[in-house]
């Protein structure tokens, strides 16, 4: 991969992007990067990933037990209110 410097960035650009690094919780260089890809219409060819490490397990309960699950869910969502006093 190349790399690319930037000289003479302005202030308030160079602003701009930091506060969005640091918003986004990423890199300058993420950032930049993810800009140039909007800007440019790079970013919508990037292959989107997809799992099938669960697959499996979709679908596979039968309607029983579905439904002794989300009865024991209920259970464990009620608030005691001796607690929350």
């Amino acid at each position: 991969m190349k790399a690319v410097t930037l000289r003479n960035l302005p202030a308030s650009l160079d602003r701009t992007i930091r506060q969005r690094a640091k918003k986004k919780g990423v890199s300058v260089h993420k950032v930049v990067i993810s800009l140039l890809e909007d800007h440019l219409g790079e970013a919508e060819a990037r292959p989107v990933r997809r799992y099938h490490d669960l697959d499996d397990l979709a679908g596979s309960w039968t309607r029983r037990e579905a439904e002794a699950f989300e009865k024991t869910l209920a259970k464990q969502r009620t608030a005691d209110p001796e607690v929350w006093k």
